[in-house]
């Protein structure tokens, strides 16, 4: 008996595309599968590995599967990315990304170049910028983290490392920003470092430079740079829970608010500063694509966990009518659609004052990086510091036009208050 696996069409295409395939009896691929959009050049499909989703690609020089196997689902690839075994589904992951045994990356997610993780890492709703690495062990989800200037010198969370995303009230308005988009876009910042066998209880913001001891549980924002950080346990205690009385209301919107300016800042950085290095890759526009997609994902789910927050708080609110918080809670409530549209482009007019700074900066990089449009990395990290600084203006502008709105918007919560 002659036989054949499901996927037999589909692995012969792509072992005449190059692609090596060591054992190609094990493979399991898609019908919706294109291979047009999985290069030949270097690649390695090792014993195992699924691959499914018609918006994948995989481009030169990838490895999947050689620790154990992968499987991918509508996933884009670039350059020598190594995924050496898990899950992995609608996320992107740049040049010499990569990720090793028993990764857990769902949707939402954005690898930078050479960006990774040990083994037995969960990922969801997380960008790390270059370099950024993870330890083992770590549950990592809904996570901005940047900082670093190489792979020597690069931001790094510890072994057995967990940011807690999800609160008693069922909340997971708790996206927690280790970094910034403005400064960390420019890899000129010092590195961030997460001692291992500790966590961040979100939403939390982390300035530049800063160290948190092992074992530390972060329950504060430290939005200075250059600090070495201790946190101790609280002190033993047992009291009443009150459901949904949101004591720091005013800091987990503002937060929110934050994290989803600088993803705006992010999709305008793509927008108007990677694009033209990416299209200079095979599968470029893919991967831009892609990376499009996952931001606009990940703002949708933001304003998803603060519109559900904002009613939960609503419906708190009027059941305890001498609270001192209910004139902010219901104002929240009532301006939600006013945010949500802020932060999906109804309203385009508010960020036209950032586009002098954005063509000033434009114009002085694109005459800095004329003759080197092949490699991001390289361009990026030997941009002048003065040209380095008006590409912050420009970004920090988009933050806080869209804070100064949601401030407008929310007076009764006394946002970003210094």
């Amino acid at each position: 008996m002659d036989f054949k696996p499901k996927s037999y069409e589909k692995i012969c295409q792509l072992i005449d595309r190059g692609v090596d395939i060591p054992n190609p009896g094990t493979l399991d691929i898609g019908n919706e599968i294109n291979v047009d959009q999985i290069s030949g050049k270097g690649v390695t499909i090792y014993p195992g590995c699924r691959i499914y989703g018609a918006k994948t690609v995989i481009s030169s020089g990838c490895k999947l599967g050689y620790e154990a196997p992968v499987t991918i689902e509508d996933c884009q690839l670039g350059p020598a990315v190594e995924l050496k075994g898990g899950f992995f589904s609608k996320s992107v992951f740049l040049e010499k990304a990569n990720m090793g045994m028993g990764a857990h990356v769902r949707e939402g997610c954005i690898l930078e170049e050479e960006a990774g993780g040990a083994h037995c890492v969960g990922l969801k709703q997380t960008i790390l910028f270059p370099f950024v690495t993870l330890g083992s062990l770590i549950n990592f989800c809904d996570c901005l983290m940047a900082g670093g200037t190489s792979r020597s010198n690069h931001s790094e969370v510890g072994s057995s490392y967990i940011h807690f995303n999800f609160t008693p009230d069922a909340d997971k308005t708790t996206p927690s920003m280790l970094g910034d988009v403005p400064r960390g876009v420019m890899l000129n910042q010092p590195p961030i470092f997460l001692g291992g066998q500790g966590g961040i209880i979100g939403p939390v913001r982390l300035g530049y430079g800063n160290i948190v001891a092992a074992g530390s549980i972060l329950r504060h924002d430290y939005s200075g740079d250059n600090q070495l950080i201790f946190e101790t346990a609280p002190a033993s205690s047992v009291k009443d829970f009150v459901p949904a009385t949101y004591p720091g209301l005013s800091r987990v919107v503002e937060n929110n608010i934050l994290y989803l300016a600088n993803l705006t800042a992010l999709e305008s950085w793509y927008t108007h500063v990677r694009k033209p290095f990416l299209e200079t890759q095979t599968f470029g526009l893919l991967l831009y694509a892609g990376v499009a997609e996952q931001l606009s994902a990940a703002k949708k789910e933001r304003l998803k966990r603060l519109k559900a927050l904002a009613e939960k708080a609503k419906t708190a609110a009027s059941k305890n009518q001498q609270s001192a918080a209910n004139g902010a809670r219901q104002e929240l409530s009532g301006q939600i659609g006013f945010i949500e549209g802020l932060f999906t482009g109804k309203m385009p007019d508010v960020l036209t004052a950032t586009d002098p700074s954005r063509e000033a900066f434009l114009n002085d990089f694109g005459k800095a990086t004329e003759n080197n449009k092949a490699n991001y990395l390289t361009a990026i990290q030997g941009l002048p510091v003065e040209i380095s600084l008006k590409g912050v203006i420009w970004l920090n502008g988009i933050v806080d036009a869209l804070a100064q709105k949601v401030t407008q918007a929310l007076p009764s919560l006394d946002l970003f208050k210094k």
